[in-house]
C-alpha cells in the first residue's frame, strides 16, 4: 500500500498547499431529515457515580430521570448509582452499581480476593426495556438517539474510545454512527441552565436575604433547602422543562457572557459561553479548560491521612487483604465528607469497620487507639464507640488542595482578556454541593459575577445532555482545543525554508515536513463548517490513502517537527472501487471541526463518487 507521507496537496505545488475553503452546511435541516428518533437517552458516566435520563421527541419538555436505584448509603442521595462493576473470578460480568458493591461486600474476605471489583471509572451499560414500559409499546434500538457525556477537556482519543465502547456494547451500530452523539459535560450544563426558573436554583450572588437568611448564611443553607425540595419532588422522576426561556435567562441580552464550572468526581471543567439572540444559541468564547481536580482528590487526602496515622505498609496490605472493608470505610468517609461546612463546630465521626480494628491489631501488635495516641496527628481522636473523631478543621484541610487547584484555575481563567464582564457563574456537578467550595468561589469572585447553583445539581448535566440530544445545533460556535494539520511538501524558497528541510524530486527542490494547518488552537469554528483539502494517490493502483494528522497546543506551527507537535491521528481514504481513467485522481476531503467530534467526508472529483473517509485517533 502506497502512503503519500508527507502528503502533497493538489494544485500548483510551487505555491502553497490548498488554502482552507470554508463551507457552511445547513446542520439544522440535516438533523431533522436524517432520522425521526422516537426518544433521546442520555447517559452520564461519572467517575464516582452514573445515571441516565430520557425524553420522548413528541414531549421534549418532559425529561424522565432514572428509577430510584436499589441500595444506597445513609446520608448520601442515591439519585445515581456508583460507577462500579463486579466481575466473577473468571472475568465475566456479574453486576453494576449498588448491586455490585453490596454483593462484593457480602463475600467472604478470602473469596472476595478472587473477584474483580472496579470502581471510579467511566463505562457504559444500559438497555431499552424501561423505555418500552414508558412508551406503552415496543420499539427497537434504531428509534433511540443516544447521548454520552464526556468532560470537555478530554482529547479526541478518549472521545473515540467512548464511541468504540458503545459500538462494542451494541448500543449503536458502526453503520449508523449518527445515532450516537458525544456531549461535552459543561456544554450540557449550560444548555440546561438556560431553562432554569427562579425556584429551581440557589443564587449565591444575591445581596438581599434569601428565604430569611443573609448572603453569608446562603452558603450551605440554600443547598440544604434545595435538597429537601428535590427529595419531596423526586417521586415522579419527571422533570418539566419550561418551553419558554427561563427567568434567569431573560436577564441576558445579546453578547452577555457567563462561565460554567462543572465540578465532578474526577475532573473540573470550565467553559465560557456568550448568548446569541434572538434564538438564544450559544457561542464558546474560550477553549474548554480544567484538570483532574474533582472531589476524588479529597478521598486521596483522606487515604494519605490514614497512611500517616497507621502506616503506608498497613493501609496497602489492608486494601489487599480486606478489600470489601476498605470499600465500607470509604463509603463512611463519603457520607461525612458531604457534612463538611465552613462554620461547623462539632466533630465529624467516621466509622472504622471492625475488620480494620482487628486486622490492625494483628498486623502491628497494638490497638488503633494506641496508634492514634502515638501519631503526631492531634486533630484526629479515637472515640469509644469505635470511630475516628475528626475536628472540622481537619476535615476542611482535606478539601484544601483540591479547592486551591480549582480556585487557581478560575483565577487564571478570569485573567484572560476574553473572560471579562461575566454576568453569571454556574456551579454544577456533584462537587458543587460542597459549601466549602461555594464559599471559596464566592471569596475569589468578590461580587464580580452572580454564582448560580441549580437545585438538583448532580443531575444538571444529564438533563442538559437530553436537551442537547433533542437539538444538537444549539451550540453554534466552538473553540478548537488544539491546532490540527498534516505534513506536506512545499516548493523550497531560499532564505525562507531551512536548508536541512530541502529535498530534490524530479529536478525540483521541495521543502519537506511543512505543517499544513487545518485549524488553529482556540480558533472559532462554526457548527457545520468544514475545511477542504485535495489529495491524490501516489500510484494509480493505490487502494487506500493514509495521511498522518498532527496536533499541537500552540496556535502557530511551521513544521511537523516543531517542539510540541505530535502525531495524533490517521486520516484514511478508501479509494478502492472508484478507479478513474484520469491521469491524476483528485480526492476532495472535507473535515468538520465545529462539532464535539472531528468528522471526515471525501469524494472522487472525476467520478463524483463518495469515498469512505475516517479519522482514527486511537491507534497512535
Amino acid at each position: 500500500m502506497a502512503t503519500p507521507s508527507p502528503a502533497k496537496s493538489m494544485g500548483d505545488p510551487g505555491i502553497t498547499p490548498l488554502s482552507p475553503t470554508h463551507i457552511l452546511n445547513d446542520s439544522e435541516e440535516n438533523e431533522t431529515t436524517r432520522h425521526p428518533y422516537v426518544v433521546v437517552v442520555a447517559i452520564d458516566f461519572g467517575t464516582t457515580s452514573s445515571g441516565y435520563a430520557y425524553a420522548f421527541t413528541k414531549e421534549p419538555e418532559c425529561i424522565h430521570t432514572m428509577r430510584r436505584w436499589e441500595g444506597g448509603d445513609p446520608g448520601v442521595s442515591n439519585q445515581k448509582t456508583p460507577t462500579t462493576i463486579l466481575l466473577t473470578p473468571d472475568k465475566k460480568f456479574h453486576s453494576f452499581g449498588y448491586a455490585a458493591r453490596d454483593f462484593y461486600h457480602d463475600l467472604d474476605p478470602t473469596e472476595s480476593k478472587q473477584w474483580l471489583y472496579l470502581e471510579k471509572f467511566k463505562m457504559n451499560l444500559h438497555t431499552t426495556a424501561e423505555l418500552s414500559d414508558q412508551a406503552g409499546s415496543d420499539f427497537d434500538n434504531a428509534d433511540v438517539r443516544w447521548v454520552i457525556t464526556v468532560p470537555a477537556i478530554w482529547k479526541m482519543p478518549a472521545k473515540q474510545f467512548m464511541r468504540e465502547a458503545s459500538y462494542k456494547a451494541g448500543l449503536v451500530s458502526r453503520d449508523n454512527p449518527d445515532q450516537l452523539i458525544i456531549a461535552l459535560e459543561p456544554e450540557a450544563a449550560s444548555i440546561y441552565c438556560r431553562k432554569l426558573r427562579l425556584h429551581q436554583m440557589v443564587d449565591l450572588g444575591n445581596k438581599t436575604a434569601f428565604n430569611g437568611y443573609s448572603p453569608t448564611e446562603n452558603v450551605g443553607m440554600g443547598m440544604t433547602q434545595a435538597k429537601e425540595h428535590v427529595r419531596r419532588n423526586r417521586q415522579s422522576r419527571t422533570f418539566l422543562v419550561e418551553n419558554v426561556i427561563g427567568e434567569l435567562w431573560s436577564e441576558l441580552t445579546e453578547g452577555d457572557r457567563y462561565v460554567v464550572v462543572d465540578c465532578g468526581g474526577g475532573t473540573v471543567d470550565l467553559t465560557v459561553h456568550q448568548i446569541r439572540m434572538p434564538e438564544g444559541h450559544l457561542k464558546e468564547l474560550y477553549k474548554a479548560s480544567g484538570g483532574p481536580y474533582g472531589s476524588l482528590g479529597i478521598d486521596y487526602e483522606f487515604e494519605k491521612l490514614l497512611c500517616k496515622i497507621f502506616g503506608q505498609d498497613f493501609i496497602d496490605q489492608f486494601k489487599i487483604k480486606r478489600p470489601a472493608a476498605w470499600v465500607d470505610l470509604m463509603i463512611a468517609f463519603e457520607s461525612r465528607k458531604r457534612a463538611a461546612t465552613p462554620d461547623r463546630s462539632n466533630p465529624l465521626n467516621i466509622n472504622l469497620p471492625f475488620s480494620f480494628i482487628d486486622y490492625y491489631k494483628k498486623f502491628r501488635g497494638h490497638s488503633v487507639e494506641h496508634a492514634l495516641r502515638k501519631s503526631n496527628v492531634d486533630f484526629v481522636k479515637w472515640s469509644s464507640q469505635g470511630m475516628l473523631r475528626m475536628n472540622p478543621d481537619a476535615m476542611n484541610a482535606l478539601f484544601k488542595p483540591t479547592i486551591d487547584h480549582i480556585i487557581q484555575h478560575l483565577t487564571e481563567l478570569f485573567d484572560k482578556p476574553e473572560v471579562t464582564d461575566i454576568k453569571f457563574l454556574f456551579l454544577v456537578g456533584g462537587f458543587a454541593e460542597s459549601p466549602l467550595l461555594q464559599q471559596a468561589v464566592q471569596k475569589m469572585l468578590q461580587g464580580r459575577s452572580r454564582i448560580i447553583i441549580p437545585h438538583d445539581v448532580g443531575l444538571t448535566i444529564l438533563k442538559g445532555a437530553v436537551l442537547f440530544g433533542l437539538d444538537p445545533s444549539v451550540i453554534k460556535v466552538r473553540r478548537s482545543p488544539l491546532t490540527y494539520g498534516v505534513g506536506v511538501l512545499n516548493r523550497f524558497v531560499e532564505g525562507k525554508h531551512p536548508p536541512e528541510k530541502m529535498i530534490v524530486k524530479d529536478s525540483t527542490r521541495w521543502c519537506t515536513d511543512v505543517f499544513d494547518t487545518f485549524i488553529s488552537a482556540d480558533q472559532s469554528v462554526a457548527l457545520g463548517e468544514t475545511v477542504k483539502r485535495s489529495y491524490t494517490p501516489a500510484k494509480p493502483s493505490q487502494q487506500v490513502i493514509v495521511i498522518h494528522v498532527y496536533c499541537s497546543e500552540k496556535e502557530s506551527v511551521s513544521f511537523i517537527t516543531d517542539p510540541g507537535v505530535r502525531k495524533c491521528g490517521t486520516l484514511k481514504l478508501d479509494v478502492s472501487g472508484t478507479e478513474s481513467p484520469a491521469a491524476r485522481r483528485e480526492i476532495q476531503t472535507l473535515m468538520q471541526f465545529g462539532d464535539t467530534e472531528i468528522r471526515a467526508m471525501a469524494v472522487d472529483v472525476a467520478t463524483s463518487r463518495s469515498v469512505k473517509a475516517s479519522i482514527d485517533f486511537l491507534s497512535q
